[in-house]
């Protein structure tokens, strides 16, 4: 009998052998409590060296809104749209949402080398506590939100509670973008310089500055394609619901259409996650 046969008769399994996919997730959601407390840990050491500490969260997400609302209201003229800060205000807000879940996710492996090489547990809550950590960052940022667009003008309705469904839609898309690109940075060390563009690129592609159909209204078929791009229909959706008027107004198909990215991307990038778990104890 050799050794591998004897070690399987006595339930001895290979130090770091993946477990089948139910399992590992099994795992993981019984560590759901390291999870969140390494996210809540880890929010508050990263401000807590800074005069103004967790201001800072919403410190610079409305500088930026400052900064691009000024250019970008003073390039696009006439097409801007109604209540034009407001509609920077929500996209800014929520873009940094899910920038910070895909930079963190990415170095969610590569940034923990010691605890993955001397503890045994499900790799997956690395990526996952990065996704809660923004996801308590978001938490702030929404409230300041709210006064920002009420301040502005916006009158407070029913329709605001729309934001809790397009949270949870919004985190699963962006708790599968943080796994897939967790698992990248893994094979690739050169992806978290590349990751920066990718988001940059998305973040002025996406809507967040600028009405799609407004600007791109010389381009219907391009326009189209913004029916299945998940972080504009998160963007458009959350100005519908939040935004008075019916310039922001959205089809309803958007819904069905996020959540099938926000499945796909979730299942997706568990799997894809998952498939390389043995790879993560070897990250040097």
């Amino acid at each position: 009998m050799t050794a591998a046969e004897q070690a399987a008769q006595h339930g001895l399994i290979r130090v770091g052998a993946r477990p089948s996919f139910g399992s590992y997730l099994k795992q993981a959601w019984a560590r759901r409590d390291f999870a969140y407390e390494l996210a809540k840990s880890r929010l508050q050491a990263s401000n807590q060296r800074n005069r103004l500490g967790m201001l800072w969260v919403v410190i610079k997400p409305t500088m930026n809104a400052l900064m691009y609302g000024f250019i970008f209201g003073i390039l696009l003229g006439g097409s801007r749209g109604p209540d034009f800060p407001s509609f920077v205000v929500i996209g800014v807000f929520l873009f940094e949402f899910f920038t910070g879940s895909a930079n963190s996710g990415a170095k969610s492996i590569t940034g923990n080398v010691a605890l993955v090489q001397s503890l045994s547990f499900p790799r997956i809550t690395l990526p996952i506590a990065a996704v809660v950590q923004q996801f308590l960052t978001l938490v702030p940022m929404l409230v300041v939100m709210f006064i920002y667009v009420t301040v502005l003008g916006t009158t407070p309705k029913a329709s605001w509670l729309m934001i809790i469904p397009l949270l949870v839609l919004f985190s699963m898309f962006n708790m599968g973008v943080a796994l897939v690109c967790a698992r990248l940075t893994v094979h690739v060390r050169d992806f978290t310089q590349i990751l920066p563009v990718i988001t940059r690129v998305l973040f002025f592609t996406s809507g967040v500055l600028f009405p799609i159909d407004r600007v791109l209204n010389a381009f219907p078929g391009l326009v189209r394609l913004f029916d299945f791009h998940p972080i504009y229909q998160t963007l458009l959706l959350a100005r519908g619901s939040i935004m008075d008027g019916t310039e922001y107004q959205y089809p309803g198909f958007y819904w069905i259409v996020l959540s099938a990215w926000a499945v796909v991307m979730l299942v997706g990038g568990a799997i894809y996650f998952w498939a390389a778990e043995e790879r993560y104890g070897r990250v040097d």
